[in-house]
C-alpha cells in the first residue's frame, strides 16, 4: 500500500478482481442462451429453405423441393416461423426462422412487400408494448427480426425493379443481407460481373446494407466489415445432400460442370456467409436491431403517442 502525496489517502495496490465481471456476464448469458431471428425473403424456387437448413446444419424448414424437374415449386402463401434450439459447446441458441411468401410471384406485384414489412413492425410493436407495461417481465421474449436474408435470382443481368423497391423498404426497418441464390447456374466470370452490377445498382439507389459504418468500430472491426462489404451479395449454393468426392463425404450438388462442394470457398461463398451469420456478426446483428431499427421505431411511436395525448388534452 502507498500514500498519495496530496490526499494522504492510502491507494490500494492489491488486486480487487472486478475484471472477472466479463466472465460473470458471459456465464449468465450462456446460461440464458441467445435468441436469433432470421427472416428469408425472395421469389419462390430460389432454394431459400435449403440454404437455411445448410447454414444451421439442421432440418429447420421443409424445403419445397420438387421431386420432378417439371413440377412447379410449391408456393408459401403465409408468413410462417420455425423455432429450434441449437446447442454447441454448451452455448444455447434459440433460432427462429421466419419464412415469407415468395414475393413477386403474382401477376400483380403491387404492394407485395406490405405483409413482410408489417410483420417486422408488428414484432417491434409487441416488444414495445411489453416494455411499456408496468409489470414488465425481466426478460422480454425477443421476436424482433435480427437479420433478413434477401434472395436475388441468378439472372446474371441486373436487379429487377421490384427487387429495388422491396430492398429500399426492407433496409429502412431491418438488417438486410443479400445473397445470390443458386449461384452455380452462373460461371465464375458471370458471377463476378453480376455481383459488381448489383453493388453499383445498390449504391445508385442508395440502399443501405448491413454492416453499417460506425465511429465506435476499432480497426479490427472496420477491416472485418470492409471484407464483408466486399463479399456482399454472397454468391451461394445450398445443399442438404451428401456427395462423395475423392472418398470423402461433402455437402454438395451435382451440376453440368461437375460437383459443387458447398463448403469449398472456391466453389461458392456459403462458408463466408455462414461464418458471418454464426461466428462473427451474430451478436452485432442482435445489438444493431435493438439500437438502430427498434430505437427508430420506438421513438416514432412514443412521439405519436405524445402528440395524440396533447391533441386530446386540448
Amino acid at each position: 500500500m502507498s500514500l498519495d502525496a496530496e490526499s494522504t489517502q492510502p491507494i490500494l495496490q492489491s488486486y480487487v478482481g472486478f475484471d472477472s465481471i466479463t466472465s460473470q456476464i458471459e456465464k449468465k448469458l450462456l446460461k440464458r442462451g441467445f435468441q436469433f431471428n432470421v427472416m428469408v425473403v425472395g421469389q419462390s424456387g430460389l432454394g431459400k429453405s435449403t440454404l437455411i437448413n445448410t447454414i444451421f446444419a439442421s432440418h429447420l424448414i421443409d424445403s419445397k423441393g420438387r421431386t420432378q424437374p417439371d413440377e412447379p415449386t410449391r408456393q408459401t402463401v403465409e408468413i410462417h416461423s420455425f423455432t429450434e434450439t441449437v446447442i454447441e459447446n454448451g452455448v444455447k441458441l434459440r433460432l427462429n426462422i421466419v419464412d415469407t411468401p415468395g414475393y413477386g410471384d403474382q401477376v400483380n406485384n403491387e404492394n407485395c412487400w406490405e405483409p413482410i414489412i408489417k410483420y417486422i413492425k408488428d414484432q417491434h410493436s409487441a416488444f414495445l408494448r411489453k416494455e411499456l407495461t408496468a409489470m414488465r417481465d425481466r426478460f422480454i421474449q425477443d421476436t424482433r427480426i435480427h437479420c433478413c436474408l434477401f434472395f436475388i435470382s441468378p439472372t446474371g443481368h441486373s436487379l429487377k425493379p421490384i427487387d429495388i423497391v422491396v430492398l429500399k423498404k426492407l433496409t429502412e426497418v431491418v438488417n438486410v443481407v443479400p445473397v445470390i441464390a443458386k449461384s452455380d447456374s452462373l460461371t465464375i466470370e458471370e458471377r463476378i460481373a453480376f455481383k459488381q452490377r448489383i453493388k453499383e445498382e445498390m449504391a445508385f439507389h442508395n440502399i443501405k446494407l448491413y454492416p453499417y459504418a460506425s465511429d465506435e468500430d476499432d480497426e479490427q472491426d472496420q477491416a472485418l466489415n470492409e471484407s464483408i462489404q466486399d463479399l456482399i451479395p454472397f454468391a451461394v449454393v445450398g445443399s442438404e445432400k451428401t456427395i462423395v468426392v475423392d472418398g470423402k463425404p461433402v455437402r454438395g450438388r451435382q451440376n453440368r460442370w461437375g460437383v459443387i462442394n458447398v463448403e469449398n470457398e472456391n466453389h461458392c461463398e456459403f462458408i463466408h456467409l455462414r461464418n458471418f451469420l454464426t461466428r462473427t456478426h451474430l451478436q452485432d446483428l442482435i445489438e444493431t436491431t435493438a439500437m438502430i431499427h427498434y430505437e427508430s421505431f420506438r421513438s416514432k411511436q412514443l412521439l405519436a403517442l405524445k402528440e395524440n395525448g396533447q391533441q386530446q388534452h386540448h
